[in-house]
C-alpha cells in the first residue's frame, strides 16, 4: 500500500464509522459527516469490522469506491452493523459494547500461483463462477493458519468444497493496512 494513513487520521476514521453505527441504531439516518483530511477523502476499497466481547459481530467492505474513503466507511460500517447475514442486526442494546477494526485496502491482484501468497500480509478474495469468498489478511494471522488452510477457509466462506483453490478458481491477493480501537 503506498499511502499509509497516520495514526490521527485512523483515530477520526475510527470516531466517523462509530458514531455513524450509533447514529444510524439511534436514528435510522446516517450523520452527515464531513473531513478536510487528505487521506480521507482518497478512494480506497475497505472493510469495516465490528466485534462485541472479542466475538465477530459483523464485518462487511468493499474493494473498490469511486467516493472519498471516509464516505465508504460510513456505508460499510452500517452495512457491517445492520445488514451482514451472519447477525440479527444491531439495536439500541448492542451499542454499550463493541470494537470497531477498519481495514484500508490496496486494489486486488490476480495471482497465477498460490506461492504468491504471503501470510499475516495478504488477503485472499476468491472466484469460481458465482461462488465468492474473502478473507482479510488478519485472519489467517489471528487463528494461526499457513497458506492451504487460509485457502481451504476462503473457498469453505465462498460455499465452495475446501480444495476448490486447486482447481479452476481465480484467485486475487490484497493487502490492508488494519487498525481498530482495541
Amino acid at each position: 500500500m503506498s499511502d499509509l494513513l497516520s495514526k490521527k487520521e485512523q483515530r477520526e476514521l475510527l470516531k466517523i464509522a462509530r458514531e455513524t453505527i450509533v447514529t444510524v441504531i439511534n436514528t435510522g439516518k446516517i450523520p452527515p459527516l464531513k473531513t478536510d483530511s487528505p487521506g480521507l477523502n482518497t478512494e480506497s476499497g475497505c472493510f469495516v469490522t465490528i466485534k462485541q466481547q472479542g466475538h465477530l459481530r459483523g464485518c462487511i467492505g468493499n474493494f473498490v469506491s469511486d467516493q472519498p474513503l471516509y464516505q465508504l466507511v460510513q456505508e460499510m460500517a452500517v452495512a457491517a452493523a445492520t445488514r451482514d447475514p451472519r447477525f440479527y442486526p444491531m439495536k439500541a442494546p448492542d451499542l454499550a459494547d463493541f470494537d470497531l477494526e477498519i481495514s484500508v485496502l490496496s486494489p486486488l491482484e490476480k495471482i497465477d500461483s498460490v506461492d504468491r501468497i504471503q501470510v499475516g500480509r495478504h488477503g485472499i478474495y476468491l472466484v469460481k463462477d458465482s461462488f465468492r469468498g474473502v478473507l482479510l489478511p488478519q485472519v489467517a494471522t489471528e487463528y494461526g493458519w499457513d497458506r492451504d488452510t487460509f485457502l481451504k477457509h476462503t473457498c469453505l466462506k465462498a460455499g465452495l468444497q475446501e480444495n476448490a483453490w486447486q482447481k479452476e478458481c481465480d484467485i486475487y491477493i490484497f493487502s490492508a493496512q488494519v487498525f481498530g480501537e482495541k
